[in-house]
């Protein structure tokens, strides 16, 4: 059961809209999502004890195209979320939350575009059948 996500929180695109691209899922993707969110998105959120915001869950082709996802992007697959706190503050504690989490399955946690004081604009996390537990900082 799905506890602080939604599976309509994990579609919402401001490119899809101003575009006027779909971002509707597949069924397979939507099942995908469920996972992300109740073996990742929702143990972390427990763990993190405040809110977490999602700036980017699922992406159709055209939306990935548009926002200049690389083509094998986690996000086609419903896999991925790039998530962050309400402050930068939360969003840097909320990256080294997830890295101590040994218990997540986690694919890829990525500090994505660290300010000077290495706190990550946003964290991407992902997961996958197999997860790789990669973890890295990209610039």
């Amino acid at each position: 059961m799905m506890q602080y996500f939604t599976i309509s929180e994990l579609l919402v695109s401001s490119t899809a809209d101003r575009l006027g691209l779909s971002n509707d899922p597949p069924r397979w993707v939507v099942a995908n999502l469920e996972r992300l969110i109740m073996s990742v998105l929702d143990p972390l959120r427990q763990q993190f004890g405040a809110p977490i915001i999602v700036n980017s869950g699922y992406r159709s082709i055209a939306v990935n195209n548009a926002v200049g996802g690389v083509p094998n992007s986690q996000h086609l697959k419903g896999q991925a979320a790039d998530i962050r706190g309400t402050t930068k503050a939360d969003t840097l504690r909320l990256w080294r939350l997830a890295q101590s989490m040994d218990s997540l399955p986690i694919d890829q946690l990525i500090n994505e575009h660290p300010g000077a004081d290495g706190s990550p604009t946003w964290v991407h996390i992902s997961t996958s059948a197999r997860p790789r537990h990669q973890c890295f900082t990209l610039r």
